[in-house]
Protein backbone atom coordinates (compact mmCIF):
# COMPACT_ATOMS: atom_id res chain seq x y z
CA UNK A 1 0.00 0.00 0.00
CA UNK A 2 1.25 3.47 -0.84
CA UNK A 3 1.93 5.88 2.02
CA UNK A 4 0.26 9.28 2.37
CA UNK A 5 3.50 10.89 1.19
CA UNK A 6 3.22 8.96 -2.08
CA UNK A 7 -0.56 9.36 -2.48
CA UNK A 8 -0.88 13.15 -2.18
CA UNK A 9 1.40 14.07 -5.11
CA UNK A 10 -0.39 11.39 -7.18
CA UNK A 11 -3.79 12.89 -6.35
CA UNK A 12 -2.57 16.39 -7.14
CA UNK A 13 -1.22 15.17 -10.45
CA UNK A 14 -4.65 13.73 -11.29
CA UNK A 15 -6.24 17.03 -10.33
CA UNK A 16 -4.02 18.97 -12.71
CA UNK A 17 -4.92 16.59 -15.53
CA UNK A 18 -8.65 16.79 -14.77
CA UNK A 19 -8.60 20.58 -14.46
CA UNK A 20 -6.64 20.91 -17.69
CA UNK A 21 -9.14 18.75 -19.52
CA UNK A 22 -12.05 20.74 -18.14
CA UNK A 23 -13.63 17.58 -16.73
CA UNK A 24 -16.29 17.52 -14.03
CA UNK A 25 -15.11 17.24 -10.47
CA UNK A 26 -13.12 14.08 -9.88
CA UNK A 27 -14.13 12.09 -6.76
CA UNK A 28 -10.56 12.28 -5.47
CA UNK A 29 -10.46 16.08 -5.59
CA UNK A 30 -12.10 16.62 -2.25
CA UNK A 31 -9.31 14.71 -0.52
CA UNK A 32 -6.44 16.91 -1.70
CA UNK A 33 -6.43 19.94 0.59
CA UNK A 34 -7.89 17.98 3.51
CA UNK A 35 -5.05 15.47 3.59
CA UNK A 36 -2.46 18.22 3.58
CA UNK A 37 -4.34 20.35 6.10
CA UNK A 38 -4.49 17.34 8.41
CA UNK A 39 -0.73 16.99 7.99
CA UNK A 40 -0.30 20.69 8.89
CA UNK A 41 -2.52 20.31 11.95
CA UNK A 42 -0.39 17.43 13.23
CA UNK A 43 2.77 19.50 12.74
CA UNK A 44 1.23 22.47 14.55
CA UNK A 45 0.36 20.31 17.55
CA UNK A 46 3.87 18.84 17.57
CA UNK A 47 5.29 22.37 17.50
CA UNK A 48 3.12 23.39 20.46
CA UNK A 49 4.47 20.40 22.39
CA UNK A 50 8.01 21.33 21.40
CA UNK A 51 7.55 24.94 22.47
CA UNK A 52 5.95 23.88 25.76
CA UNK A 53 8.81 21.63 26.77
CA UNK A 54 8.55 20.77 30.46
CA UNK A 55 6.71 23.97 31.34
CA UNK A 56 3.84 26.12 30.12
CA UNK A 57 4.01 28.02 26.85
CA UNK A 58 5.68 31.42 26.75
CA UNK A 59 3.37 33.27 24.39
CA UNK A 60 5.95 35.98 23.73
CA UNK A 61 8.30 33.51 22.00
CA UNK A 62 7.63 32.58 18.37
CA UNK A 63 9.08 29.90 16.06
CA UNK A 64 11.01 31.36 13.12
CA UNK A 65 13.18 28.77 11.35
CA UNK A 66 14.86 25.39 11.56
CA UNK A 67 18.35 25.14 10.13
CA UNK A 68 19.24 22.42 7.67
CA UNK A 69 19.76 19.07 9.40
CA UNK A 70 18.44 20.41 12.72
CA UNK A 71 15.21 19.26 14.35
CA UNK A 72 14.04 22.09 16.62
CA UNK A 73 12.68 25.54 15.93
CA UNK A 74 14.94 28.54 16.32
CA UNK A 75 12.64 30.87 18.25
CA UNK A 76 12.58 34.63 18.59
CA UNK A 77 11.04 36.91 21.17
CA UNK A 78 8.37 39.30 19.96
CA UNK A 79 9.72 42.76 19.25
CA UNK A 80 9.11 45.38 16.60
CA UNK A 81 12.44 44.57 14.92
CA UNK A 82 11.45 40.90 14.42
CA UNK A 83 9.31 40.85 11.28
CA UNK A 84 8.36 37.15 11.34
CA UNK A 85 6.46 36.98 14.65
CA UNK A 86 3.02 37.42 13.07
CA UNK A 87 3.22 34.27 10.97
CA UNK A 88 2.92 31.72 13.78
CA UNK A 89 -0.34 33.13 15.17
CA UNK A 90 -1.51 33.45 11.56
CA UNK A 91 -0.85 29.73 11.06
CA UNK A 92 -2.82 28.98 14.23
CA UNK A 93 -5.76 31.05 12.97
CA UNK A 94 -5.79 29.12 9.67
CA UNK A 95 -5.60 25.83 11.55
CA UNK A 96 -8.52 26.89 13.74
CA UNK A 97 -10.47 27.89 10.62
CA UNK A 98 -9.96 24.42 9.20
CA UNK A 99 -10.35 22.32 12.37
CA UNK A 100 -12.57 24.39 14.72
CA UNK A 101 -10.33 23.09 17.51
CA UNK A 102 -10.95 25.17 20.65
CA UNK A 103 -7.44 24.48 21.97
CA UNK A 104 -5.91 25.89 18.79
CA UNK A 105 -8.20 28.93 19.14
CA UNK A 106 -6.89 29.48 22.67
CA UNK A 107 -3.28 29.43 21.49
CA UNK A 108 -4.07 31.68 18.51
CA UNK A 109 -5.62 34.25 20.84
CA UNK A 110 -2.74 34.15 23.30
CA UNK A 111 0.00 34.46 20.68
CA UNK A 112 -1.91 37.24 18.92
CA UNK A 113 -2.43 39.20 22.13
CA UNK A 114 1.32 39.09 22.81
CA UNK A 115 1.90 41.22 19.71
CA UNK A 116 -0.47 44.00 20.77
CA UNK A 117 2.35 46.15 22.15
CA UNK A 118 3.74 46.56 18.63
CA UNK A 119 0.64 48.52 17.66
CA UNK A 120 1.41 50.96 20.46
CA UNK A 121 5.00 51.71 19.37
CA UNK A 122 6.28 54.18 16.75
CA UNK A 123 6.91 52.59 13.36
CA UNK A 124 10.28 50.84 13.20
CA UNK A 125 9.85 49.88 9.55
CA UNK A 126 7.26 48.67 7.01
CA UNK A 127 6.88 45.21 8.56
CA UNK A 128 3.98 46.32 10.75
CA UNK A 129 1.70 44.70 8.20
CA UNK A 130 3.40 41.31 8.45
CA UNK A 131 3.38 41.50 12.24
CA UNK A 132 -0.16 42.71 12.82
CA UNK A 133 -2.29 41.80 9.80
CA UNK A 134 -1.27 38.12 9.70
CA UNK A 135 -2.08 37.84 13.41
CA UNK A 136 -4.82 40.32 14.33
CA UNK A 137 -6.13 40.47 10.76
CA UNK A 138 -6.79 36.74 10.55
CA UNK A 139 -8.13 36.82 14.09
CA UNK A 140 -10.60 39.57 13.24
CA UNK A 141 -11.64 37.82 10.02
CA UNK A 142 -12.63 34.73 11.98
CA UNK A 143 -13.93 36.16 15.27
CA UNK A 144 -15.00 39.76 14.51
CA UNK A 145 -13.43 40.72 17.82
CA UNK A 146 -13.71 44.53 17.97
CA UNK A 147 -10.56 44.75 20.09
CA UNK A 148 -8.63 43.21 17.19
CA UNK A 149 -10.12 45.76 14.81
CA UNK A 150 -8.93 48.62 17.02
CA UNK A 151 -5.39 47.25 16.94
CA UNK A 152 -5.53 46.98 13.13
CA UNK A 153 -6.75 50.56 12.70
CA UNK A 154 -4.20 51.96 15.12
CA UNK A 155 -1.37 50.08 13.43
CA UNK A 156 -2.42 51.23 9.97
CA UNK A 157 -2.15 54.84 11.17
CA UNK A 158 1.32 54.07 12.52
CA UNK A 159 2.40 52.52 9.21
CA UNK A 160 1.15 55.64 7.44
CA UNK A 161 3.74 57.73 9.31
CA UNK A 162 6.36 56.18 7.00
CA UNK A 163 4.56 57.45 3.89
CA UNK A 164 6.41 60.19 1.98
CA UNK A 165 3.97 62.21 -0.16
CA UNK A 166 6.83 63.56 -2.30
CA UNK A 167 7.74 60.03 -3.32
CA UNK A 168 4.31 58.48 -3.07
CA UNK A 169 5.44 55.35 -1.24
CA UNK A 170 6.08 54.05 2.26
CA UNK A 171 9.67 54.19 3.48
CA UNK A 172 10.55 50.53 3.99
CA UNK A 173 13.81 50.64 5.94
CA UNK A 174 14.61 53.85 7.82
CA UNK A 175 17.73 52.12 9.13
CA UNK A 176 19.18 51.72 5.62
CA UNK A 177 19.02 55.39 4.61
CA UNK A 178 22.54 56.38 5.66
CA UNK A 179 24.60 53.17 5.57
CA UNK A 180 23.34 52.18 2.12
CA UNK A 181 22.87 55.76 0.88
CA UNK A 182 19.24 54.94 0.12
CA UNK A 183 17.51 58.21 1.14
CA UNK A 184 14.01 56.79 0.64
CA UNK A 185 13.85 53.07 -0.10
CA UNK A 186 10.83 50.99 -1.04
CA UNK A 187 11.21 47.23 -1.17
CA UNK A 188 9.05 44.68 -2.96
CA UNK A 189 8.08 42.99 0.33
CA UNK A 190 6.28 46.21 1.27
CA UNK A 191 3.48 45.36 -1.18
CA UNK A 192 2.12 42.85 1.34
CA UNK A 193 1.81 45.48 4.07
CA UNK A 194 -0.58 47.54 1.95
CA UNK A 195 -3.37 45.16 2.92
CA UNK A 196 -3.36 46.60 6.43
CA UNK A 197 -3.94 50.09 5.00
CA UNK A 198 -6.62 48.95 2.56
CA UNK A 199 -8.42 47.08 5.33
CA UNK A 200 -8.32 50.05 7.69
CA UNK A 201 -9.59 52.48 5.05
CA UNK A 202 -12.64 50.28 4.47
CA UNK A 203 -13.35 49.46 8.11
CA UNK A 204 -13.61 52.80 9.85
CA UNK A 205 -10.08 54.11 9.41
CA UNK A 206 -8.89 57.22 7.62
CA UNK A 207 -9.83 57.20 3.93
CA UNK A 208 -6.40 58.65 3.11
CA UNK A 209 -4.93 55.23 3.84
CA UNK A 210 -6.57 53.89 0.67
CA UNK A 211 -5.00 56.65 -1.44
CA UNK A 212 -1.59 56.03 0.12
CA UNK A 213 -1.80 52.31 -0.61
CA UNK A 214 -2.85 52.90 -4.23
CA UNK A 215 -0.07 55.44 -4.75
CA UNK A 216 2.46 53.03 -3.28
CA UNK A 217 1.29 50.26 -5.63
CA UNK A 218 1.41 52.58 -8.65
CA UNK A 219 4.95 53.76 -7.88
CA UNK A 220 6.10 50.19 -7.23
CA UNK A 221 4.58 49.10 -10.54
CA UNK A 222 6.46 51.90 -12.29
CA UNK A 223 9.87 51.77 -10.60
CA UNK A 224 10.45 48.35 -9.02
CA UNK A 225 10.16 46.51 -12.35
CA UNK A 226 12.25 46.32 -15.49
CA UNK A 227 10.82 46.35 -19.04
CA UNK A 228 10.74 42.51 -19.00
CA UNK A 229 8.55 42.58 -15.83
CA UNK A 230 11.22 41.17 -13.54
CA UNK A 231 11.65 43.05 -10.29
CA UNK A 232 14.22 45.01 -8.39
CA UNK A 233 14.16 44.23 -4.72
CA UNK A 234 14.65 47.89 -3.77
CA UNK A 235 13.67 51.14 -5.46
CA UNK A 236 15.71 54.11 -4.22
CA UNK A 237 14.26 57.62 -4.30
CA UNK A 238 15.39 61.14 -3.49
CA UNK A 239 13.63 62.07 -0.25
CA UNK A 240 13.20 65.75 -1.12
CA UNK A 241 12.29 65.71 -4.81
CA UNK A 242 10.68 62.26 -4.87
CA UNK A 243 12.77 61.40 -7.96
CA UNK A 244 13.47 57.71 -8.62
CA UNK A 245 17.23 57.18 -8.44
CA UNK A 246 17.89 53.49 -9.10
CA UNK A 247 16.80 49.91 -8.60
CA UNK A 248 19.06 47.68 -6.49
CA UNK A 249 18.98 44.47 -4.49
CA UNK A 250 19.42 43.64 -0.84
CA UNK A 251 18.64 39.92 -0.72
CA UNK A 252 19.01 38.91 -4.37
CA UNK A 253 22.06 37.78 -6.33
CA UNK A 254 22.65 41.13 -8.04
CA UNK A 255 20.96 44.43 -8.82
CA UNK A 256 19.87 43.06 -12.20
CA UNK A 257 18.79 39.57 -11.16
CA UNK A 258 15.31 38.26 -10.38
CA UNK A 259 15.24 37.34 -6.72
CA UNK A 260 12.56 34.65 -6.47
CA UNK A 261 10.83 35.76 -3.30
CA UNK A 262 10.86 39.40 -4.42
CA UNK A 263 8.95 38.47 -7.58
CA UNK A 264 6.65 36.34 -5.42
CA UNK A 265 5.83 39.28 -3.15
CA UNK A 266 4.92 41.25 -6.26
CA UNK A 267 2.60 38.55 -7.65
CA UNK A 268 0.81 38.12 -4.34
CA UNK A 269 0.78 41.83 -3.55
CA UNK A 270 -0.64 43.12 -6.82
CA UNK A 271 -3.31 40.41 -6.76
CA UNK A 272 -4.34 41.69 -3.33
CA UNK A 273 -4.31 45.30 -4.57
CA UNK A 274 -6.71 44.33 -7.35
CA UNK A 275 -9.01 42.71 -4.78
CA UNK A 276 -9.35 46.01 -2.94
CA UNK A 277 -9.35 48.40 -5.91
CA UNK A 278 -10.93 46.46 -8.81
CA UNK A 279 -8.56 48.51 -10.99
CA UNK A 280 -7.82 46.47 -14.11
CA UNK A 281 -4.36 48.02 -14.42
CA UNK A 282 -3.28 46.00 -11.43
CA UNK A 283 -4.87 42.80 -12.72
CA UNK A 284 -3.14 43.13 -16.10
CA UNK A 285 0.17 43.91 -14.43
CA UNK A 286 -0.11 40.93 -12.12
CA UNK A 287 -0.50 38.63 -15.11
CA UNK A 288 2.59 40.10 -16.76
CA UNK A 289 4.85 39.69 -13.75
CA UNK A 290 3.40 36.23 -13.12
CA UNK A 291 4.18 35.15 -16.68
CA UNK A 292 7.75 36.44 -16.28
CA UNK A 293 8.07 34.20 -13.21
CA UNK A 294 6.36 31.10 -14.58
CA UNK A 295 8.30 30.91 -17.83
CA UNK A 296 11.61 30.59 -15.97
CA UNK A 297 10.61 27.97 -13.39
CA UNK A 298 12.33 24.57 -13.18
CA UNK A 299 10.26 21.52 -14.08
CA UNK A 300 9.11 20.95 -10.49
CA UNK A 301 7.84 24.55 -10.20
CA UNK A 302 10.08 25.32 -7.19
CA UNK A 303 12.43 28.21 -8.05
CA UNK A 304 16.07 28.56 -7.18
CA UNK A 305 16.47 31.33 -4.63
CA UNK A 306 17.43 33.71 -7.45
CA UNK A 307 16.65 32.96 -11.08
CA UNK A 308 20.01 34.39 -12.18
CA UNK A 309 22.38 32.71 -9.75
CA UNK A 310 25.19 31.39 -12.01
CA UNK A 311 25.60 28.32 -9.78
CA UNK A 312 22.23 26.90 -10.92
CA UNK A 313 21.46 23.93 -10.82
CA UNK A 314 23.58 23.74 -7.66
CA UNK A 315 22.00 26.82 -6.08
CA UNK A 316 19.55 26.43 -3.18
CA UNK A 317 15.82 26.42 -3.87
CA UNK A 318 13.25 28.62 -2.19
CA UNK A 319 10.05 26.81 -1.25
CA UNK A 320 8.81 29.96 0.51
CA UNK A 321 8.57 31.77 -2.83
CA UNK A 322 6.50 28.87 -4.17
CA UNK A 323 4.09 29.00 -1.24
CA UNK A 324 3.56 32.75 -1.69
CA UNK A 325 3.00 32.42 -5.44
CA UNK A 326 0.72 29.37 -5.14
CA UNK A 327 -1.53 31.18 -2.71
CA UNK A 328 -1.52 34.31 -4.85
CA UNK A 329 -2.31 32.41 -8.05
CA UNK A 330 -5.28 30.62 -6.51
CA UNK A 331 -6.74 34.02 -5.73
CA UNK A 332 -5.72 35.49 -9.09
CA UNK A 333 -7.50 32.65 -10.89
CA UNK A 334 -10.82 33.75 -9.38
CA UNK A 335 -10.65 37.14 -11.14
CA UNK A 336 -10.08 35.96 -14.70
CA UNK A 337 -11.97 34.40 -17.63
CA UNK A 338 -11.93 30.61 -17.85
CA UNK A 339 -8.86 30.02 -20.04
CA UNK A 340 -6.63 32.43 -18.14
CA UNK A 341 -8.03 31.26 -14.82
CA UNK A 342 -7.23 27.63 -15.65
CA UNK A 343 -3.67 28.53 -16.61
CA UNK A 344 -2.84 30.12 -13.25
CA UNK A 345 -4.87 27.66 -11.21
CA UNK A 346 -3.05 24.73 -12.78
CA UNK A 347 0.30 26.38 -12.15
CA UNK A 348 -0.66 26.74 -8.48
CA UNK A 349 -1.69 23.07 -8.33
CA UNK A 350 1.63 21.99 -9.78
CA UNK A 351 3.39 24.04 -7.12
CA UNK A 352 1.33 22.47 -4.34
CA UNK A 353 2.01 19.03 -5.83
CA UNK A 354 5.75 19.59 -5.50
CA UNK A 355 5.51 21.18 -2.07
CA UNK A 356 3.51 18.19 -0.78
CA UNK A 357 6.04 15.67 -2.09
CA UNK A 358 8.57 13.69 -0.10
CA UNK A 359 11.31 16.06 -1.27
CA UNK A 360 9.78 19.22 0.21
CA UNK A 361 7.62 18.15 3.14
CA UNK A 362 9.56 17.82 6.38
CA UNK A 363 8.05 14.45 7.30
CA UNK A 364 9.75 13.16 10.44
CA UNK A 365 12.76 15.42 10.09
CA UNK A 366 11.33 18.34 12.07
CA UNK A 367 8.06 19.99 13.10
CA UNK A 368 7.78 22.49 10.26
CA UNK A 369 5.55 21.82 7.27
CA UNK A 370 8.25 22.24 4.63
CA UNK A 371 11.96 22.08 3.89
CA UNK A 372 14.21 23.94 1.42
CA UNK A 373 13.46 27.63 1.84
CA UNK A 374 16.06 30.37 1.57
CA UNK A 375 15.87 33.42 3.80
CA UNK A 376 18.80 35.75 3.08
CA UNK A 377 21.54 34.09 1.08
CA UNK A 378 23.77 37.18 0.64
CA UNK A 379 23.80 37.61 4.42
CA UNK A 380 24.40 33.88 4.89
CA UNK A 381 21.48 32.86 7.07
CA UNK A 382 18.41 30.61 6.78
CA UNK A 383 19.75 28.89 3.67
CA UNK A 384 18.04 25.61 2.71
CA UNK A 385 16.04 25.87 5.92
CA UNK A 386 12.49 25.47 7.17
CA UNK A 387 11.07 28.98 7.61
CA UNK A 388 7.86 30.06 9.31
CA UNK A 389 6.57 32.26 6.47
CA UNK A 390 6.81 29.36 4.03
CA UNK A 391 4.54 27.40 6.35
CA UNK A 392 2.16 30.36 6.67
CA UNK A 393 1.61 30.77 2.94
CA UNK A 394 1.46 27.01 2.46
CA UNK A 395 -1.45 26.59 4.89
CA UNK A 396 -3.08 29.69 3.39
CA UNK A 397 -2.81 28.20 -0.11
CA UNK A 398 -4.29 24.91 1.10
CA UNK A 399 -7.12 26.75 2.83
CA UNK A 400 -7.88 28.68 -0.34
CA UNK A 401 -7.83 25.47 -2.32
CA UNK A 402 -10.25 23.87 0.13
CA UNK A 403 -12.70 26.73 -0.39
CA UNK A 404 -12.56 26.64 -4.20
CA UNK A 405 -15.01 24.73 -6.37
CA UNK A 406 -12.21 22.55 -7.77
CA UNK A 407 -11.34 21.08 -4.39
Amino acid sequence: MKSKREIVPLILGLLVVCASAGNKQHPLKSKIPYMELKYCDSKIKNTIKELSGDSSLDYSVYPRSIAKNEKKWNCVRAKREEWCSGFWPGILWYDYENTHDSTILHHAEKYTESLKFISECPAYDHDLGFLIYQSFGNGYRLTHNEAYKKVLLRTADTLATLYNPKVGTILSWPRERKPQNWPHNTIMDNMINLELMFFASQNGGNKRLYDMAVSHAEKTMKNNFRPDYTSYHVAVYDTISGQFIKGVTHQGYSDNSMWARGQAWGIYGFTMVYRYTHDKRFLDFTQRITDAYLKRLPKDYIPYWDFDDPSIPNAPRDASATCIVASGLLELSTYLPYQESRKYRNAALKMIKSLSSRKYESGRRNNSFLLHSTGNKPAGYEIDASIIYADYYYIEALTRLRKMNIR
